[in-house]
């Protein structure tokens, strides 16, 4: 690798990490309780999950129908946005919201039990994670803030390519994961930078591109809506959406979607008007059986009037990836000692993080010119940045 080409990737890394770097400090800090989120919500006693024994919701119990009545009746003048299943016990939410485009802020989720048909009340809210997911997922800012952050992690993804690219030049001439333990301070916590971020790097670029597919849901959520709801519902295209008084029996447009995707369990209902859906359907979602593809959905869209169904296919794959992203980001998709992994990875990149601004303050005068001649010269000078 040439000289220039050196010095190209370098500042690349460098400025590509030091941009970012406060707000990959934050999404780290706020990140690592929310790994361990739903075992934090039960010490605070919201864990209906474990509390209501029995058989998952999506399989039997009270009639849906009866279930979205008595949520209703608890929300009176409110519309029904969204349903859903749990796959481990007879919990079963109901949001609702003034209309059926409502904004995240107007809605309301309730919780109940649907083996007995028992209301829990509504979801408890302003707790210490509800503040700490606001902050990991768009600063208190809604969208704007969202796309912030996913361009923050578009750049992180770039910083751990070009620090990867100019990593290996500068080890050539050295065992893989080498501390130069005799050079000095300076040299050693280079090193130590370098040898943990090439240790945590793969993780890193899941992490970083998970979070940056969620920060971007909106836009991937309005093209499906806009490209393959549109195509499946085109029947409807130029009719008024339909009204919630005419919305017909939910029970119905379950067993229209169970016929058509058989072997699956649904995991949520999309009701008409929404983001999820048309303006004239329950779109049902259907999940996988394995704990991987339980996160890949395919929706049934079913008439919400008069229980037909319309039309049921897969997502595309970039949607498929959005549905992927958030358990994978997270790390809740195996069980405990996965959330442990995550964390221990999580405290390893705060650590690279923090190293990286601490040899940014410490740099000294020419430390360009320097680090490019030493990664040139298979770092046998022993030069730092």
């Amino acid at each position: 690798m040439s000289r220039r080409s050196i010095r190209i990737w370098y500042l690349i890394h460098k400025w590509s990490s030091l941009v970012p770097m406060a707000f990959l400090l934050m999404l780290c800090v706020t990140g690592l309780p929310l790994i361990f989120h739903d075992e934090l919500e039960a010490l605070e006693g919201v864990d209906y999950e474990t509390a209501l024994p029995g058989p998952p919701s999506a399989e039997q119990g009270v009639p849906l129908d009866a279930m979205l009545t008595q949520a209703l009746a608890e929300r009176p003048g409110e519309v029904p946005l969204f349903m859903a299943f749990s796959q481990e016990s007879p919990l079963l939410t109901v949001t609702t919201g003034p209309a059926p485009g409502a904004e995240a802020s107007e809605m309301t989720l309730l919780f109940f039990d649907r083996a007995t048909g028992a209301s829990l009340g509504p979801a408890p809210g302003g707790g210490v994670m509800d503040f700490l997911l606001q902050l990991h997922t768009d600063m208190f800012l809604g969208q704007p803030g969202m796309w912030l952050l996913g361009t923050m992690g578009l750049l992180l993804i770039v910083s751990l390519v070009s620090g990867a690219v100019i990593y290996a030049p500068f080890m050539r001439r050295l065992a893989f994961g080498t501390v130069r333990t005799d050079r000095g301070v300076r040299v050693r916590s280079l090193d130590r930078h370098n040898l943990v971020g090439m240790a945590t790097l793969a993780w890193v670029l899941v992490v970083g591109a998970t979070g940056a597919i969620n920060a971007f849901a909106d836009p991937l959520i309005d093209g499906w809506r806009e490209g393959e709801v549109a195509a499946m519902t085109a029947a409807y295209r130029g009719k008024a959406p339909l009204p919630p008084e005419r919305y017909g029996s939910l029970d119905t447009a379950m067993a229209q979607a169970r016929e058509a995707l058989p072997g699956r369990s649904p995991q949520f209902i999309g009701f008409p008007g929404g983001a999820w859906s048309s303006g004239h359907h329950y779109a049902i979602f259907f999940q996988g059986d394995r704990p991987l593809t339980q996160h890949l959905l395919t929706p049934a869209l079913v008439d919400a009037a008069s229980g037909e169904l319309t039309d049921a296919r897969e997502m595309p794959a970039l949607n498929q990836a959005l549905m992927m992203s958030k358990p994978l980001h997270f790390g809740d998709y195996g069980g405990l000692p996965l959330k442990v992994l995550w964390a221990l990875l999580t405290l390893a990149t705060i650590w690279v993080l923090w190293t990286g601004i601490v040899l940014w303050l410490r740099r000294r005068p020419g430390e360009i010119a320097r680090r490019v001649e030493e990664i040139r010269s298979g770092a046998q000078e022993g030069l730092a940045a």
